[in-house]
């Protein structure tokens, strides 16, 4: 005689339960239990705002909101936390114990207040910092020098004041710095010069620099640089060269006072605004070989001579040349 063995419908049941119980232990164990602490920490610091809402304890912190984790190791390496007006306050000390953070975003939040927050020194995995549109105060902290991975920083349109570190040019891998739109001083640091990145992007347009662009930063190969709206004085024609890869200079609004007819420019300039300076001399013929050119302003200074004829030139409208000593040739009248 042949015995079937049947599971009942209870066993059946019961290690149904065992199974999904073991996989939803497993998928919660996914998060690291040092960086959920870390995150509600910050979620509590910023007064459990409801942006927060879905940082819930008891689901995986690699779901929530505004939070990124690792493929491999499920540890948190992107916390962007965006565009909200009820999270108040200081930057939280425990974003620092977020060990493998690679990117940290605090961008549209204009009730941040208080100084960029010490313990960032502590995220020694980052690489792109972005602190912008807040309402952050004090001066740049020179640890920021000590994060070598960094290679983006934006720190923009906030009340920064005070000088800008000339460690910052310690960083071997950095690319972009923007720092524009805030209340910095001083000059720009001689130390500038030695960036190393190949299409260097450099912003620090509306603060209140002064003094003399460093000679050094001929050696940068700047991709884009805006400089405009300081107090800036001297030369600046060390930005420009014919075989550097920049596409956009904006110097506009300083006290810059140079020999434009001098200036060699790249090929691949495609804007180009040195308005309200004391910029002499005339335009260099090399110019109308600048076919690329989309964006273009040298009014309000103190440019001689014919404008060249040819490549983009004539399709700048008067405004783009008015208000100079005695610039002539079309678009503006003719020359006597």
């Amino acid at each position: 005689m042949v015995r079937l063995s049947l599971k009942s419908p209870l066993s059946s049941t019961i290690s149904l339960l065992f199974f999904f119980l073991f996989f939803t232990i497993s998928f919660a164990e996914l998060c690291n239990p040092n960086d959920k602490k870390a995150l509600l920490n910050i979620k509590k610091a910023f007064n459990n705002a409801y942006y927060f809402a879905s940082w819930k304890p008891e689901e995986d912190c690699c779901t929530w909101y505004s939070v990124d984790c690792d493929e491999n190791s499920h540890r948190i390496i992107s916390l962007d936390i965006s565009t909200d007006n009820e999270i108040s306050g200081q930057i939280p000390p425990y974003i620092g114990d977020l060990p493998f953070l690679q990117s940290l975003m605090l961008h549209k939040l204009p009730n941040l207040v208080g100084p960029i927050q010490p313990t960032i020194a502590k995220l020694h995995n980052l690489k792109h910092l972005d602190i912008s549109w807040t309402n952050i105060s004090g001066t740049i902290p020179d640890f920021l020098s000590s994060l070598s991975k960094l290679t983006y920083i934006r720190l923009s349109f906030s009340n920064l004041s005070g000088a800008i570190p000339s460690s910052l040019s310690k960083l071997p891998s950095l690319e972009f710095l923007q720092l524009d739109r805030s209340k910095l001083t001083g000059q720009i640091p001689y130390s500038f010069g030695d960036f190393k990145a190949k299409g260097f992007y450099l912003y620090l347009s509306h603060n209140k620099l002064s003094g003399k662009i460093p000679p050094s930063l001929s050696r940068v190969d700047f991709e884009s640089v805006d400089l405009s709206r300081n107090k800036l004085e001297g030369d600046a024609s060390m930005i420009f060269g014919e075989h550097r890869h920049t596409w956009k200079v904006d110097l506009s609004r300083n006290l810059l006072e140079f020999d434009m007819s001098k200036v060699v420019f790249s090929t691949s300039l495609f804007m180009l605004d040195l308005n309200h300076n004391k910029i002499y001399g005339g335009l260099p013929p090399q110019m109308t070989k600048l076919g690329n050119l989309n964006s273009f302003n040298v009014s309000y200074n103190r440019l001689c001579g014919q404008i060249p004829k040819g490549g983009e030139l004539q399709r700048f409208d008067v405004y783009s040349y008015f208000h100079n000593k005695c610039l002539c040739g079309a678009p503006l009248e003719s020359c006597k």
